[in-house]
């Protein structure tokens, strides 16, 4: 008897796509180590390489009308502002996080509000049907919305959830999730590179053409990022990640590439017994409440997005018992904390070789813009004196490595926002400095850091 044929497999890279015949340490594509996963060959379809856009005869840019992006609401408000105002009619939305944290949850409760007004379809890979509708009623969804109206699908073949979106038309449909879900074009199992990648392309392409708005669930690695190959994220308009400890009630989500808006937009949600409830001021969260001040505490005006958030950095210097003193920064980085501990030292004469120092950003909050450096600063440099810094004081502005103290962008949403909540003293950058007086909110403008830590003295 003739043997059957070997299956000629193939080697794909997960973070670019690339193939090789056979494995190498290092992608030839894009230069990563140890990223080419076995796969089985597939043969080609017709079906599978049709356009994920509809194709247009050639034009002038200046003859193509610009008109605005048609956007309708998804019913929670924190959502509609991370998506840059609510979801577009064939957008195609990835959401990620870390399991628990609240995807499939806010993903459900924004279906059944979009299903009072257009029809809406929920396809589940992980979940039975009588799971999810526990979770509405343990929501409180099906009495308080129109969530007994939505459609509900649990399948994970591509070709029937496709048969099922040309013969219901939703206008907004959710797969939880993108990794579950298998096409029979292709013999490898849910999950592979192979897989996630022919699935997206084909529901990206189901979008355009239809105009149904997708908002994909993928999982993610024990690195934090999403499974699968990089181009699923190359391939769809919107990138979301949900942030947050699954210990703590308070979730952020935040967006990391908008084709239809601005890009490190945060929405703040707070995990409650009905489910993910937007947080109306969020810099609640981010400030401890402390009855009298304490040493190592400042408060921060950082901006995320278009939202000016304050943050409380502490920070906490003691003497070091081992030979090389810790350096520890939680919330924002280390390799920043140790720059900015050697301009302190060159340029205001504070010396931390023999401290232990330790940062941390309150309420698990990730600060990545350097405005946050003459907070970081002072805080330390309260702790190093156990002496607090004055009560109704924040801070912005970048420190250089000259000593300089560099402005920061949206001074003034960043001030206004401090005089809203009540703060009275503004120690800001001398470029940032507003033309017009701050009813109730006193700004001392500086530009050398030497110079902010006497005028904080002079302010005790």
């Amino acid at each position: 008897m003739a043997k059957a044929a070997k299956a000629k497999t193939l080697y794909t890279c997960s973070e670019c796509g690339g193939q090789s015949p056979k494995w190498t340490g290092q992608c030839a594509a894009c230069g990563a180590w140890n990223t080419l996963v076995e796969s089985v060959e597939q043969a080609a379809s017709a079906h599978r390489f049709q356009a994920l856009a509809k194709s247009s005869p050639v034009r002038k840019l200046a003859e193509i009308e610009a008109s605005d992006v048609p956007r309708f609401t998804t019913g929670v408000g924190e959502f509609d502002r991370v998506l840059g105002g609510g979801l577009v009619p064939g957008g195609v939305v990835l959401i990620g996080g870390d399991p628990g944290i609240g995807k499939s949850t806010l993903l459900l409760q924004s279906l059944a509000e979009i299903a009072r007004d257009r029809p809406a379809l929920y396809v589940s890979g992980e979940e039975s049907g009588a799971q999810i509708a526990l979770r509405a009623q343990r929501l409180g969804l099906i009495g308080e919305s129109a969530a007994g109206d939505l459609a509900l699908l649990a399948e994970i073949q591509l070709e029937k959830i496709q048969a099922t979106i040309d013969e219901h038309r939703p206008e907004v449909a959710v797969i939880d999730s993108i990794q579950t879900i298998y096409s029979e074009a292709l013999t490898s199992a849910p999950g592979s590179v192979a897989q996630v990648r022919e699935c997206a392309a084909q529901l990206t392409r189901i979008a355009k053409q239809t105009g149904t708005a997708i908002i994909m669930v993928g999982h993610v690695t024990k690195e934090g990022s999403l499974a699968g190959p990089r181009v699923l994220e190359h391939i769809v308009d919107t990138v979301l990640y949900f942030e947050g400890d699954t210990h703590s009630s308070f979730r952020l989500v935040r967006a990391f590439k908008n084709r239809f808006g601005a890009v490190n937009e945060l929405g703040v949600f707070a995990m409650t017994e009905k489910g993910l409830r937007g947080v109306a001021n969020p810099s609640a969260l981010f400030l401890s409440q402390h009855e009298q001040s304490v040493p190592g505490s400042c408060v921060l005006v950082t901006q995320e997005g278009s939202r000016p958030l304050l943050v409380e950095v502490q920070a906490l210097v003691d003497t070091a018992h081992v030979p090389n003193p810790r350096r520890l920064a939680v919330g924002l980085e280390q390799n920043r904390l140790a720059l900015l501990l050697a301009v302190l030292h060159r340029h205001a004469g504070i010396a931390c070789f023999d401290q232990d120092v330790f940062l941390n950003a309150v309420g698990g909050v990730k600060i990545t813009e350097p405005a946050a450096d003459l907070s970081v600063l002072l805080a330390i440099h309260s702790s190093m004196r156990n002496k607090p810094l004055p009560k109704g004081l924040i801070t912005f502005g970048e420190v250089g490595l000259a000593g300089e103290i560099r402005p920061s962008p949206r001074g003034q949403d960043r001030l206004k926002e401090a005089a809203k909540l009540g703060f009275s003293i503004a120690l800001i950058p001398k470029a940032n400095a507003p033309k017009q007086a701050i009813d109730g909110l006193k700004v001392i403008a500086v530009d050398r850091i030497e110079e902010a830590i006497d005028r904080v003295r002079d302010l005790e």
